[in-house]
């Protein structure tokens, strides 16, 4: 009850407490909700969560160490995302988004979500505008870019991502109270974009893998993004999934659950025109609801799979 007792002058009189329970800040913080939400929404992709987790940790300690009046930086919060498309990156983004606001070294706690196009000119004098119209909306929150290595094109002389570049440096190292910014693209055009710009690298204090789904997740990502929209699969339907995963993967430009959230529009699509085709009559809830292996097995996915018949 004294250390309570304390911790409790200190917070009424305006000093610096004695003491703080880290595991209650945890949870008052809001950032035990993002943590939880981040594991429910997201199947998968353990190391990156782990990652957050550990993260997050060091800035309730931070933040508990400023409270206390003991001498700390603020840390580099500056991220890079490496991994193929449709690993979460962007979803992650987002909560990472939430979870620096609730804890005070963001003041909104927006995303602002960008690509090159977004920030670099075509003609002399236009990127600066773009640029620096982007980083103001981007003020108190995290802006995030995608592909970032297309930021500069050093095969083109008249390229104007440099000056972009440059901008950015700039505000991420004089500016890093008020805006954190993510980098993000495929793991090895990352590494050759910071080896040719090791002014991004020296401010990116985290780099975070996306791995890709394996899969069996990939299967239970599906199940969720119908379950979503108040559809399911029958059991020979979800046998069939598994098989186009199986075959999909092989495929070229494969993007993860992006992927397979478009085959499930186009699954949708199928069983939609197979029962306006088909129906002679009224239609229950269960059949509106239902995605069969009719509605898979026609995927070009399995005809491009199928072994050539000699003529």
């Amino acid at each position: 009850m004294a250390d309570a007792a304390i911790m409790q002058a200190g917070v009424d009189d305006g000093a610096a407490p004695a003491a703080i329970d880290l595991r209650a800040e945890y949870v008052e913080s809001g950032v035990k909700d993002v943590l939880d939400e981040l594991d429910r929404d997201l199947i998968g992709l353990k190391p990156v969560k782990q990652r957050i987790k550990e993260t997050a940790a060091l800035l309730l300690v931070e933040r508990a160490r400023r409270r206390m009046g003991l001498a700390h930086e603020t840390p580099t919060l500056h991220m890079s995302f490496s991994g193929n498309p449709g690993t979460g990156k962007t979803t992650v983004a987002l909560r990472m988004a939430d979870l620096l606001h609730r804890l005070g070294y963001i003041r909104k706690g927006h995303l602002v979500s960008v690509t090159r196009d977004d920030l670099v000119g075509q003609y002399i004098g236009h990127t600066a505008p773009k640029t620096k119209e982007i980083l103001k909306k981007a003020m108190g929150g995290v802006l995030f870019i995608d592909e970032a290595y297309y930021l500069h094109r050093q095969e083109n002389e008249r390229d104007y991502g440099q000056e972009a570049i440059e901008i950015l440096l700039q505000v991420m190292e004089n500016q890093r109270d008020d805006l954190v910014v993510i980098l993000a693209g495929y793991a090895d055009r990352m590494d050759k974009f910071f080896e040719s710009n090791p002014g991004f690298r020296s401010r990116i204090a985290h780099h975070i893998d996306f791995p890709d789904y394996s899969d069996d997740e990939l299967l239970s990502i599906a199940e969720t993004m119908l379950s979503k929209q108040n559809y399911s699969f029958d059991q020979e339907g979800r046998a069939l999934m598994a098989d186009y995963i199986e075959l999909r993967r092989q495929q070229p430009h494969f993007a993860n659950a992006r992927s397979i959230r478009n085959a499930l529009d186009r699954a949708r699509l199928r069983q939609a025109n197979r029962l306006f085709e088909t129906s002679k009559g009224p239609i229950d809830a269960r059949a509106l609801s239902t995605i069969t292996a009719q509605d898979i097995r026609v995927s070009r996915v399995f005809a491009a799979s199928a072994p050539e018949v000699p003529s």
